[in-house]
């Protein structure tokens, strides 16, 4: 069988084919990228269900419009103004399936074989295989514990002139990393300096221990004059609510939503009106702060005990940024006192030890860094944190 020429440009995703490792009994893991399912809003979840099916059963059963169900298409609006995002209005948002559906209908809009896209280095994987699949050129920024260095970001954008660049500012996946006010700012202001488009990635944005973030680049865009005609957010209910739901959303021009809500008819017509349904209704009811306080309360004591255990464990053998928030550490190996230093042969050393984690080095699209790791804490209980790192400890 013959494929299209396209797919010579991706591979399957390193992390999918990790899990196949993880059937060893005992293996405490701390590779996956996804939230706590004990966390769920079960009750509020089926109450919003309940709700739906009673007050309007046709919206939620029937077909519906490919841009989304206009109930939490206004719902969404109200949520990001409750973040400081002003002016969102439900025709400034289309609803995807999932905020990587919002990716994908970039690539399709956006890249043509051989368009240049910077992303951050390292950056979520998922990402690169998709701008990839539709022949993006990949340009890698680097990224350091403030986020995405906006000085060698802003030589990337004079030298190659990219289609777009793509950022996950707060608690990136796998950077954990949250990109400063200061810096901020000067994304917006070069996107105007430079008339380049900066697309937001933002699904961790609300999963924060103690302090809040620093506004969202949507939010800045007020204050920056001619960067919010430049700038797309993407967000997504799957890492505070529920992933099952594939609920996400994409802020943009509207032209750009134009050309996205018809590529995205080709696709899937729409996202699930049953799922759009039921998280209008849950956002509607309110239960969302209740939920989002208790998520972080639980993600955030997991994120320390990481942090100290490694500290502890590993003492000089690792290096990393203690995260603010989102669900991961990514860490750095030094080799310190003959220790390994690989973050592949690492992994494989870990699973004999009966813990998993992933490997940095997929993360990057150009030059990657094989001391690098990423750890979850999201699903781990603090016991089996403690246990987990300990057994990376022995493997190192």
């Amino acid at each position: 069988m013959q494929f299209a020429d396209r797919l010579n440009n991706v591979e399957t995703s390193a992390i999918r084919e990790l899990f196949k490792l993880l059937g060893k009994p005992g293996i405490i893991s701390f590779a996956g990228g996804f939230p706590d399912s004990a966390m769920f809003d079960v009750d509020g979840i089926r109450e919003a269900v309940n709700t739906a099916l009673t007050e309007e059963p046709g919206g939620a059963l029937q077909y519906g419009a490919t841009e989304g169900y206009n109930p939490l298409r206004e719902q969404l609006a109200a949520f990001m103004t409750s973040k400081g995002n002003q002016g969102v209005t439900a025709n400034d948002l289309i609803v995807t399936t999932g905020s990587q559906q919002a990716l994908d209908l970039l690539g399709k809009t956006l890249v043509s074989p051989g368009d240049k896209v910077i992303v951050e280095g390292p950056t979520f994987l998922a990402t690169i295989q998709c701008f990839r699949l539709y022949g993006a050129q990949l340009i890698s920024a680097p990224v350091d514990g403030n986020g995405v260095k906006t000085d060698e970001l802003e030589k990337l954008i004079e030298e190659h002139k990219p289609k777009f660049v793509y950022l996950i500012p707060t608690f990136g996946n796998p950077s954990g990393a949250m990109l400063s006010l200061e810096r901020r700012q000067r994304v917006l202001e070069m996107a105007v300096k430079h008339n380049t488009l900066i697309v937001e990635d933002d699904p961790y944005g609300d999963l924060y221990f103690g302090e809040a973030p620093p506004p969202s680049l949507l939010a800045l865009s007020a204050s920056v004059p001619g960067s919010r005609e430049l700038l797309v957010h993407c967000g997504s209910l799957s890492k505070v609510l529920s992933p099952g739901l594939r609920v996400g959303w994409m802020i943009g021009a509207a032209e750009l939503l134009a050309k996205a809500t018809m590529c995205k008819q080709f696709s899937d017509a729409h996202t699930s009106t049953f799922a759009q349904a039921t998280a209008a209704q849950y956002l509607k009811a309110g239960r969302m702060p209740a939920t989002l306080a208790k998520v972080r309360a639980v993600y955030a004591e997991r994120a320390t005990t990481m942090g100290n255990a490694l500290r502890r464990e590993l003492g000089d053998a690792i290096e990393f940024v203690q995260p603010q928030g989102g669900l991961f550490v990514w860490a750095r190996l030094t080799g310190a006192g003959g220790k390994v230093a690989d973050g592949g042969e690492l992994a494989k050393r870990a699973i004999e030890k009966g813990v998993a984690f992933v490997p940095g080095a997929p993360f990057y699209a150009t030059n990657p860094d094989h001391a690098t790791l990423r750890l979850s804490f999201a699903t781990v209980g603090v016991e089996k944190i403690e246990e987990g790192v300990g057994r990376l400890g022995a493997a190192v």
